[in-house]
């Protein structure tokens, strides 16, 4: 994942004023709402086209970190996917049990636990290989502005990451 670092604003009271003409309390005029619900709509899309697969949309994306470095910690993995190990533990576990992947103790340290593939994991991959241009279809987007999205997004978690306090990083 390419991170874009913006440097951290120094006064936030130098923010631009919001046009007065639009009440920004309206439900639609909310960016948070329209980032949400987007991704409500995203997931349920999702939905159909991994069943066949045999995966959720969380699985999905733990896959997709592991297809593209095996053998993390938990805490690797979950920091790449924003996810605490509460809510990643019971998913691993569930996809131990389906033959997908493995979870071992480090032999150095015990504390960490090493996640990875086993050969069906592996395997999946390649009949996952359709998943992102059926979604890309079903948006109606092209390939040009899915990338140019997919990118301002990025700049825009960055820049609320970098902006939150830092207890919100923990």
């Amino acid at each position: 994942m390419a991170s874009t670092h913006r440097p951290r604003r120094q006064d936030r009271s130098s923010a631009p004023a919001l046009p007065a003409d639009v009440d920004w309390l309206q439900l639609d005029n909310q960016v948070c709402f329209a980032l949400y619900s987007t991704s409500l709509a995203m997931t349920k899309l999702y939905k159909p086209l991994l069943a066949p697969l045999g995966l959720t949309y969380p699985q999905y994306l733990a896959f997709l970190v592991l297809w593209e470095r095996d053998a993390l910690t938990v805490g690797e993995l979950g920091e790449r996917l924003f996810l605490d190990s509460g809510t990643l533990t019971p998913l691993l576990k569930r996809m131990e049990a389906a033959g997908w992947l493995q979870r071992q103790r480090a032999a150095d340290d015990e504390r960490r636990v090493i996640v990875s593939l086993t050969p069906e994991g592996r395997a999946l991959r390649q009949q996952a290989r359709a998943v992102p241009a059926q979604l890309a279809q079903a948006s109606g987007c092209s390939v040009g502005e899915l990338t140019d999205l997919t990118q301002r997004l990025q700049q825009l978690r960055q820049q609320l990451l970098d902006d939150a306090p830092d207890a919100a990083h923990a």
